[in-house]
């Protein structure tokens, strides 16, 4: 199955530190991709509990009430894919993919993809799968080869950030953000796609590498 970049809506970090901890955030997209399934609003990679393990969490469809957060899906024609770089050269070395099939998600990788840049093709065998965890139930972890575990389902939007007070300060009528600030995103879910594995999976022999995250469609 051949996928197609639609629009890289993710976000890149250069020289992450397989033992720290990154964020990065884009909600409230352009209206092409705005309440879209391959719309992003936060990659996170860090530290997972066991210290050889790293975390990568994709959040996506973002601003979701909890009305509409029930019957929020994942898109059997959207693939979600972790690039990893591990020696900066700023082109992906490996790829964890992510897609849904059959009401659950899928996982490939980590893999040396066939392609790089904006096509993308699923690789390989699937290494982990997991049923969606329903909204207001408890998280259901897949397990999968090679030590991954997985979980895909709604979740709180875990990004704060003080929109109104912003607005103020690109207006020129504040200076500064307000401790403690109102979050804006509070009461609002994204659908997350999280995949927990082995840093070594990576090849990332001097324990730091670039990972960004892309949604693609199928064509």
């Amino acid at each position: 199955m051949k996928i197609r970049k639609v629009l890289t809506i993710g976000l890149a970090s250069a020289g992450i530190i397989a033992a720290g901890i990154l964020y990065a955030a884009d909600h409230i997209d352009s209206p092409a991709v705005t309440n879209q399934s391959t719309d992003i609003t936060d990659v996170y990679a860090f530290r997972g509990q066991d210290p050889n393990n790293i975390v990568l969490v994709a959040n996506t469809q973002g601003l979701l009430s909890p009305s509409a957060t029930a019957t929020a899906k994942f898109d059997e024609n959207t693939l979600i894919e972790f690039n990893i770089d591990n020696n900066n050269d700023n082109v992906e070395d490996l790829v964890i993919q992510g897609i849904v099939s059959g009401g659950k998600m899928k996982v490939y990788g980590p893999i040396k993809p066939s392609e790089t840049g904006n096509r993308s093709r699923i690789e390989g065998n699937a290494s982990a799968e997991v049923a969606i965890t329903p909204y207001g139930s408890a998280a259901i972890i897949g397990t999968g080869s090679g030590g991954i575990k997985v979980f895909a389902g709604p979740r709180d939007d875990p990004f704060f950030f003080d929109l109104n007070q912003f607005k103020k300060i690109i207006a020129g009528t504040a200076t500064s953000f307000n401790n403690p600030g109102t979050d804006a995103f509070a009461g609002t879910n994204v659908l997350s796609f999280v995949v927990e594995l082995p840093k070594s999976s990576l090849n990332a022999s001097s324990g730091k590498f670039n990972v960004w995250l892309e949604t693609k469609k199928k064509i």
